[in-house]
């Protein structure tokens, strides 16, 4: 199931994304609405762990894969947009199939 780097960095970036929309969506505005800073210091922690094991996911497709310093580039750019890792796992799906 996840013996390939792209598998992999699928199921990180996935998980990555979700962490980032939930910092976003929920723990943010609990901090900052409701007076509840914890909620952006555990979802933060953890979406940061993710993100470290995104970058390594990337780095290990990337050398693997023999991509260019371009589009390894554009996959660590894709963390940092929101849903952006949903796109990037959508456009490895695509190179998968042809």
């Amino acid at each position: 199931m996840l013996n390939s780097p792209i598998e992999r960095l699928k199921l990180i970036g996935t998980i990555e994304g979700i962490s980032f929309i939930v910092l976003l969506a929920i723990a943010m505005p609990l901090k900052y609405a409701a007076g509840f800073p914890l909620a952006v210091t555990i979802v933060g922690g953890l979406h940061g762990l993710f993100f470290v094991l995104f970058l390594l996911a990337v780095a290990n497709a990337a050398i693997a894969h023999k991509w260019s310093l371009l589009a390894a580039f554009g996959a660590v750019i894709a963390s940092i947009i929101p849903f952006g890792t949903f796109v990037l796992n959508s456009k490895l799906n695509k190179r998968q199939t042809v």
